[in-house]
């Protein structure tokens, strides 16, 4: 194979085992491609590769990548919207044959299609860090540290103190995009199962740090919680959790819904969002 196709935001090198991707730089470029810079995905840690019709006559080259291959993927467990999707080439439309001949090219040359054992992607490299709303968050490789906020971090944080997390301690990362009311990143305790306690408010939890409006973007808070649950995973080879989602008490379904409200009429979150999230909140129920 042993050549590029360029697209809109990004360019595909292919290789006979492998493809590397490069994502451009500029203003108009999803910023989590900029924050990614290039990554190199191994043909094994591929499903499939299809090519559809995309916007304004352009062409849509995508590589479905096997789930549990990429931490990236696995920590944004579908929240991505389809602009931010790394895995997503866009291309003008009279290059539609060349996109064609190259999915059919990399698809004879896939071998497994199901869920992978391991990661097969290498996950962004520490140190990383990010701002969210209630304080920083900072991952060296071996362990993360939060640093509480003293314009936004709730009572209970600053009375826990700033935290500090081993990855041999932890199970999972749960990540809720910056983009969604209640956006958060929460780390999953190992002798908890990796399981959330569904009691605990993201706000007021101190292994949590909250995004907040405008705060925690994507294209910084997401390479973080891939690179924190791939050494999570390395350290511990058995079953890990990116994110884990259970059953809500009722009592805490209740003032998840008077919290909505207090934003809602304080005009912090519009009549839509109020609506989506408050049925959200009811179906969990």
């Amino acid at each position: 194979m042993g050549d590029v196709l360029t697209g809109f935001h990004a360019a595909w090198e292919f290789a006979s085992d492998s493809v590397l991707i490069r994502y451009e730089r500029g203003i108009r470029t999803p910023r989590l491609f900029q924050a990614l810079g290039e990554r190199r995905v191994p043909l094994a840690a591929l499903a499939d590769v299809t090519v559809t019709g995309g916007r304004r006559g352009s062409v849509v080259l995508r590589a479905e990548p096997r789930p549990g291959a990429d931490p990236l993927m696995d920590a944004a467990d579908g929240q991505l919207k389809e602009g931010s999707d790394p895995y997503r080439l866009v291309l003008p439309a009279e290059r539609a044959g060349l996109a064609e001949r190259r999915a059919e090219e990399l698809r004879d040359r896939l071998t497994e299609t199901g869920p992978a054992d391991r990661h097969l992607v290498a996950a962004p490299e520490a140190p990383l860090g990010f701002k969210a709303y209630d304080g920083r968050a900072a991952f060296d490789g071996t362990a993360v540290r939060f640093r509480w906020s003293w314009t936004g971090a709730s009572t209970e944080k600053w009375k826990a103190g700033d935290q500090s997390f081993a990855v041999g301690d932890l199970g999972g990362v749960e990540w809720r995009s910056p983009e969604v009311f209640e956006g958060h990143l929460r780390l999953l305790p190992r002798e908890a199962g990796a399981a959330p306690d569904p009691s605990a408010r993201p706000d007021q939890d101190p292994a949590a740090v909250v995004f907040g409006r405008g705060y925690g973007p994507v294209h910084e808070s997401l390479p973080f919680a891939a690179a924190v649950l791939a050494a999570v995973r390395a350290a511990a080879p058995a079953p890990v959790a990116a994110v884990a989602a259970g059953r809500r008490d009722p009592a805490d379904i209740a003032e998840r819904i008077r919290h909505l409200g207090e934003l809602h009429r304080a005009g912090l979150v519009t009549d839509d969002e109020f609506s989506v999230k408050k049925a959200e909140l009811l179906a969990e129920l």
